[in-house]
């Protein structure tokens, strides 16, 4: 079984780091308080400004056993063709919030993610790394 280690301080890499740096700047800018797409909006004028490649609402497809579904999953962001980005504007994540990328990861054998939430006092973030 695949095991994924969710953690903000291990295995930093520069990408990963651009992009946390990039919401970090519209959080201080906005705060909290807005709708997640205000975020992302906001977030692609930022990753615009930084030269972070980005493609938003990208449609990813799912495999099952090497097999694509019809069904796709459609992602904040993809930024570097390779980490799958995820905006929540809550007030608290939980640990829901995290089983759900981790899903959107396996699913789409991509091997990192983010998931950001705007909507605390601080920006929340989270490092999702699959180690298989």
């Amino acid at each position: 079984m695949a095991q994924i280690n969710a953690d903000e301080n291990k295995n930093q890499d520069s990408e990963t780091f651009a992009i946390i740096g990039a919401a970090m700047a519209v959080h201080t800018t906005l705060g909290r308080g807005f709708l997640e797409r205000v975020y992302q909006e906001a977030l692609a004028i930022e990753f615009d400004k930084r030269i972070i490649p980005f493609v938003m609402e990208s449609e990813i497809p799912i495999k099952y056993e090497g097999i694509t579904l019809g069904t796709k999953y459609r992602a904040d962001f993809v930024c570097y063709g390779e980490v799958i980005v995820e905006l929540k504007a809550l007030t608290k994540m939980n640990e829901a919030h995290l089983e759900q990328i981790i899903h959107y990861l396996k699913a789409t054998e991509l091997n990192r993610g983010i998931l950001l939430n705007f909507g605390a006092s601080k920006l929340e973030h989270r490092r999702v790394v699959n180690s298989w």
